[in-house]
C-alpha cells in the first residue's frame, strides 16, 4: 500500500466509522432510556395510572440529560462509554497537534524554500540540507534521504519545486521503515505469562510518569499491571510512582529509600508471579555516583530479572526527552552499551522544535521509537507510528495533496 493510501486511511478513511459508532453508541443509549421508564412505569402499584403520572413518566423520558442518562445505566455500559477507544483520526489529530511546534518552525523554512526556490537545483537540495539538520533530523538521515531526494526527482524529471513536501514525506517513512516490520508493538507475553518491561534512562526525562501513562493504556487493554519501584536512589521517585500507581489503580512494590534496587525488583517478581499479573513494569535509577556505577547497577537488575524469568525482560524501553535533541541521541548510544534496549520511548515530544529527533534516533541506533509523548494527559503516550509522524510534519501540505487525490 503506498504512503498516500495508508496516510489517507489514517486521516480520513475513520471518519464514517467514527459516525456510525456514534449512531450505534446513541441508540444504546436510547434503548437503554425506553427499558429504565418501562421499568418505573412497571414498578407503579395502582392498577390504574393517573394521565398526570403518564405524562410525568414521558416528559422523563424527553428531558432526561446525558449525566441523568449515564447515572441509569447499568455500570457495564458506563465503563464501556468511559473507556472506548480513541479512533484512528482521532489519535491522527494527537500527532498534528503534537507536533505543532516543530512543524511551525520546520515546515515554515520549507515553504519559504520552495517560494524562493522555483526550480529544483543543486542549491536548493544544500538549502534544504541545512532546514532538516536544524530540526535534529540527523547527520546520516539527511545524507540519506538528499540522496533519495536526488534520484528521485531524476527518475521522475521533477523540474518545479511544486510537490517536493509530498516526495520529502514519502522518503522520510521509507527511510524510518527500511527493513522494519511491527516494530511497534510491544513484546507481550503469552496469555497466563508474565511479560516484565523494564524502563531505564536519566532523572528528569519523564520515566515515571511514563510508566504510569503506559500501565494506564495496558490496563485499559485488560491486562493486570504491577509497578517496581526499583528508583531508590533519588529522593522522592518512590513517591512519585506510588502516586501513579493510586491514580491508575495499579499495586506498587517498594522498599525504603536507598534499598538495593535488584532487592526491589527481585521482590515484585515474586508478586507478580503470586497474584498471577500479566505485566510487570519495573523503574530503575537514572543517576548514580557516576555513569559507570549506574550502568552497573542496571546490569545487575537485567541479571536478577534473566534468572528469575527465563528471556526476561521482554521489552527495555529507553526514555528519552526530546526536547535535549541531539544530548538524546547521545544517552540512547550509552544506554544502549550497557543494556539490551529494544525501544525508544520519546517524551515530551510536543514540547520541541526540533522533532526529526525522531528519525536521527531510527537511522543512527537502529532502535525502534515505540511510544512518543505528544502531550500531559493520561491518554497522550501513543504507539510510534511513521505515516501519522509525517503528516504532523507536513499537515497542511499533505492536506492539500489528499485533497487533490479525491478531486
Amino acid at each position: 500500500m503506498s504512503f498516500f493510501k495508508r496516510l489517507k486511511e489514517k486521516l480520513i478513511g475513520n471518519t464514517e466509522e467514527e459516525k456510525v459508532q456514534q449512531h450505534l453508541d446513541e441508540a444504546d443509549v436510547t434503548e437503554s432510556l425506553e427499558s429504565d421508564v418501562q421499568e418505573k412505569v412497571e414498578q407503579i402499584e395502582e392498577p390504574k395510572i393517573a394521565e398526570e403520572t403518564v405524562g410525568k413518566i414521558e416528559e422523563e423520558k424527553d428531558e432526561k440529560t446525558d449525566s441523568s442518562i449515564e447515572e441509569n445505566l447499568p455500570e457495564t455500559i458506563v465503563e464501556q462509554e468511559t473507556e472506548k477507544k480513541p479512533s484512528a483520526w482521532s489519535i491522527t489529530q494527537k500527532f498534528k497537534m503534537g507536533l505543532a511546534k516543530t512543524r511551525d518552525s520546520f515546515t515554515s523554512k520549507v515553504n519559504d524554500l520552495v517560494a524562493r526556490y522555483r526550480k529544483v537545483d543543486e542549491d536548493f537540495f544544500e538549502e534544504l540540507e541545512e532546514v532538516l539538520l536544524q530540526a535534529d533530523v540527523g547527520f546520516e538521515t539527511v545524507m540519506d534521504l538528499m540522496d533519495k531526494l536526488r534520484f528521485e526527482v531524476q527518475r521522475k524529471n521533477i523540474k518545479d519545486t511544486e510537490g517536493i513536501q509530498t516526495i520529502i514525506s514519502e522518503k522520510l517513512v521509507e527511510i524510518y521503515e527500511a527493513g522494519e516490520e511491527n516494530i511497534v508493538e510491544l513484546n507481550m507475553q503469552p496469555e497466563g505469562e508474565l511479560t516484565v518491561i523494564l524502563f531505564v534512562g536519566v532523572n528528569g526525562v519523564g520515566k515515571t510518569t511514563t510508566i504510569g501513562k503506559l500501565a494506564h493504556r495496558l490496563k485499559n487493554q485488560g491486562k493486570s499491571v504491577l509497578l517496581a519501584a526499583g528508583d531508590t536512589f533519588r529522593a522522592g521517585a518512590i513517591d512519585q510512582l506510588q502516586v501513579w500507581g493510586d491514580r491508575v489503580g495499579c499495586e506498587v512494590i517498594k522498599q525504603s529509600e536507598g534499598s538495593d534496587p535488584a532487592a526491589v525488583i527481585y521482590d515484585a517478581i515474586a508478586a507478580a508471579k503470586k497474584r498471577g499479573v500479566d505485566v510487570l513494569i519495573c523503574d530503575t535509577a537514572g543517576r548514580l555516583q557516576n555513569k559507570v556505577n549506574l550502568m552497573k547497577e542496571l546490569e545487575k537488575v537485567h541479571r536478577v530479572i534473566s534468572r528469575e524469568i527465563p528471556n526476561a525482560p521482554h521489552e527495555v524501553l529507553l526514555a528519552l526527552d526530546a526536547t535535549t535533541g541531539q544530548n538524546a541521541l547521545i544517552q540512547a548510544q550509552t544506554f544502549k552499551e550497557a543494556t539490551n534496549v529494544t525501544g525508544i520511548v520519546l517524551t515530551k515530544l510536543d514540547g520541541t522544535a526540533k522533532g526529526g529527533i525522531v528519525l536521527a534516533i531510527r537511522n543512527k541506533l537502529h532502535i525502534p521509537v515505540k511510544f512518543v509523548g505528544l502531550g500531559e494527559k493520561m491518554d497522550d503516550l501513543q504507539p510510534f507510528d511513521a505515516e501519522r509522524y509525517v503528516y504532523g510534519l507536513f499537515a497542511e501540505g499533505l492536506e492539500k495533496e489528499l485533497e487533490k487525490m479525491d478531486d
